[in-house]
């Protein structure tokens, strides 16, 4: 998702993946389900199938441990900040974990375009050796959209084409 915040100097632009449910809707939806398991696995205790009990619980605790780390996954953030000497650009979760600043002047983003149709394109902020992936969690609507709104911001985007592939088909 990409979100324009006010900024007196230039543009900040927010990036976050897409999510659907907040974390206390996963817990729902895990409750729910904890539900309908334990009513089965009762009733096929009870009908002498035990050994169901021990596999519902790991089926619960691999769903659990799946929830959490896409709700972790989902949490990430990314500020971009442009105004007109700077582009700031900081990665993080709940705080900042990693923070670039590149010249506006001599930084370039590149749009590394997918070999499939349904691939997210690739953005990366280049400044001499320093690659920074930029929304990598973007899906293809957000990507174009931040492309666009980069470009009315004046920023050049090089749009590179897939290696062709070389060698043989087995």
């Amino acid at each position: 998702m990409v979100e324009q915040l006010s900024h007196p100097d230039g543009i900040r632009l927010l990036l976050t993946p897409n999510h659907s449910l907040s974390w206390r809707g996963n817990v729902r939806i895990w409750l729910a389900l904890l539900t309908v398991s334990a009513v089965i696995a009762t009733g096929m205790a009870l009908a002498g199938a035990w050994v169901i009990i021990p596999f519902a619980g790991l089926e619960l605790l691999a769903l659990a441990t799946g929830f959490y780390l896409t709700s972790r996954a989902c949490q990430r953030r990314e500020v971009l900040t442009i105004d007109d000497q700077d582009i700031h650009l900081a990665k993080g979760r709940t705080r900042k974990q990693a923070e670039w600043t590149l010249p506006r002047r001599y930084a370039r983003l590149r749009l590394n375009l997918p070999e499939h149709p349904f691939t997210p394109p690739k953005l990366e902020l280049i400044h001499r050796d320093t690659r920074v992936a930029l929304g990598d969690f973007l899906n293809i609507d957000d990507t174009d959209a931040l492309v666009q709104v980069l470009e009315t911001r004046g920023l050049v985007v090089e749009r590179k084409a897939p290696d062709p592939e070389i060698g043989l088909w087995f």
